[in-house]
């Protein structure tokens, strides 16, 4: 028999996203217009073994409101508990990226030095783009060179919003 992940939609300024939670932790707050939506949905699933439903839950509860509380900037670091689901690589890059600070970008070089492996630059930008946790995890931090927007599961419409909601004197290209 499968577990449970508890999952909830929630309607943010910049787009629809898709919040779960598995034992009293934060494992899914991604866009629902991801292209890699199946990718994302199955990759939790099959590793928590369990299967989504819409129901309630504290830790949801509790992210909503970090939320709300984000777009409203009256919150900069979240104190949510979060369950990372996937490779090692991958959770170590996500752990990075909570290094990353609210109004701070970075370039996919400068953060691939930060993760220590400075040539592995295309594998840290997928495994970026394979976060299942954004906003929480903040991959919308990490830009291309000269502040270029590349690459955002929300869209760079969505990316761009959320870097001026924390910088509002960045000047994004």
């Amino acid at each position: 028999m499968k577990d449970t992940i508890q999952i909830q939609y929630y309607s943010s300024p910049c787009g629809e996203i898709i919040l779960g939670s598995y034992d009293d932790r934060l494992c899914l707050c991604d866009w629902l217009s991801e292209k890699r939506r199946n990718l994302i949905d199955s990759r939790i699933q099959k590793g928590l073994n369990a299967q989504y439903k819409v129901m309630e839950s504290e830790t949801i509860a509790k992210a909503i409101s970090q939320l709300d509380e984000y777009f409203d900037r009256k919150r900069t670091v979240f104190d949510m508990p979060l369950l990372f689901v996937g490779t090692d690589f991958q959770k170590s890059v996500w752990n990075k990226l909570l290094e990353v600070s609210y109004g701070k970008t970075e370039s996919y070089a400068r953060f691939s030095k930060r993760v220590g492996n400075p040539e592995a630059i295309r594998a840290i930008a997928s495994a970026n783009g394979a976060n299942g946790i954004s906003i929480f995890v903040p991959c919308h931090r990490i830009i291309g060179s000269n502040n270029k927007l590349i690459g955002y599961g929300g869209g760079l419409p969505a990316k761009k919003w959320l870097l001026e909601l924390e910088t509002p004197t960045l000047r994004l290209l």
